[in-house]
C-alpha cells in the first residue's frame, strides 16, 4: 500500500471521488472509490490519514469538477471513433468499471508497480467487473513504457484517446517531451489527447503541503517544486502533427450545477486531434 511517494496522490483523489459519490447532487458516481479509501485508511496511522483528508479538502472543489470534465471528454472521444483509451498515470481510476463504456473500447492504464499492487487486490475483493477490455500496464512514464504498452495489445493503427489528469507538466522538460513524442508516434490520425493548462503558484500553502506529504515523513527534503512553465505542450503538439483547441475552465464548467469560482481565463484544457 503506497503511504508516500507519487502513488499516494491517487489515494487522495479516491478520497475526493468517494466524497462526491456520497452527495445527493453528485457530478458522477464512483462506488469503487469508497472501496479504495476503506482499504487505504487501514494502512495509515491516524495522524497521517488526517493530513490526507485535510489535503483532499483543499483540492476537492476543483479536482472533483475535473473528474466530471474528463468523463465528458471520454464520451466525445468515443463518439468521434476512438476505440482505445490510454490513461497516463491512471492512479485508482475506475472509468472502465463505472462509465458503461462500449465493449469494443479497450482501456489501457499505465502506472507504477506499487500503485497496481494496491489497486488490483481491492478490485478483486470487490468483485469488480469492467464493462470493456481493461489492460494494466505496469510502467514508469519516465522510462520505456512504449514496449510494455505494445506488448499488451495496443494497436497504433487504431485512433486513441490519451488522457492526462496531471502527470504532464510536473517533472522536467525532457521527461514531458519524451512522453509527448512517444504518444504521438503511437497515434493514428484522428487520435485525441487532452491535458490541462494550469497557472499554479508552487509555493502556495496547499501545494507546499502536498509536496511535503508525498515526500514522506522520513524525507529530509520535500519533493522539488514543479516548474509549470518548462513545457509548452500546445507548441509541441502543433509541431508534432496535432491540431489543438484551448477550452477555458470557465466555459467548460458553465453547464454544471455546481458553484465554481471563475478562474483566470488562461486556465483550462488543451484538446488535441492528430492530423
Amino acid at each position: 500500500m503506497p503511504v508516500d511517494g507519487v502513488a499516494v496522490t491517487a489515494i487522495g483523489v479516491a478520497v475526493i471521488r468517494a466524497r462526491e459519490t456520497e452527495r445527493e447532487d453528485r457530478l458522477y458516481s464512483d462506488p469503487l472509490a469508497r472501496e479504495f479509501v476503506t482499504a487505504a485508511e487501514a494502512g495509515f496511522d491516524a495522524e497521517r490519514w488526517a493530513r490526507m483528508e485535510a489535503l483532499a479538502d483543499q483540492f476537492y472543489p476543483g479536482r472533483t469538477i475535473g473528474v466530471r470534465l474528463v468523463d465528458e471528454r471520454f464520451g466525445e472521444a468515443i463518439e468521434a471513433g476512438c476505440r482505445q483509451i490510454v490513461l497516463l498515470g491512471a492512479g485508482l481510476d475506475t472509468r472502465a468499471y463505472r462509465m458503461d463504456l462500449p465493449s469494443d473500447v479497450h482501456v489501457y492504464e499505465i502506472d507504477l508497480p506499487e500503485l497496481f499492487a494496491f489497486k488490483e487486490p481491492v478490485l478483486a475483493a470487490a468483485h469488480a467487473t469492467p464493462t470493456c477490455p481493461r489492460h494494466v500496464i505496469v510502467a514508469d512514464l519516465g522510462g520505456d513504457w512504449r514496449k510494455t504498452l505494445l506488448d499488451s495489445g495496443f494497436d497504433p493503427s487504431v485512433p486513441t484517446y490519451w488522457v492526462d489528469e496531471g502527470s504532464l507538466g510536473y517533472l522536467n522538460n525532457d521527461w514531458n517531451q519524451r512522453v509527448v513524442r512517444t504518444l504521438t508516434e503511437l497515434s493514428a490520425p484522428g487520435s485525441r489527447f487532452g491535458t490541462g493548462r494550469l497557472l499554479v503558484d508552487p509555493d502556495a500553502p496547499q501545494y507546499r503541503d502536498l509536496r511535503t506529504f508525498v515526500a514522506g515523513d522520513s524525507a529530509t527534503e520535500p519533493l522539488p517544486r514543479p516548474r509549470p512553465d518548462d513545457f509548452d505542450v500546445e507548441r509541441w503538439l502543433d509541431e508534432l502533427g496535432w491540431n489543438t483547441e484551448f477550452r477555458s475552465w470557465n466555459d467548460m464548467t458553465a453547464h454544471l450545477d455546481r458553484p465554481s469560482t471563475p478562474l483566470d481565463p488562461r486556465i483550462g484544457n488543451i484538446a488535441a486531434v492528430r492530423r
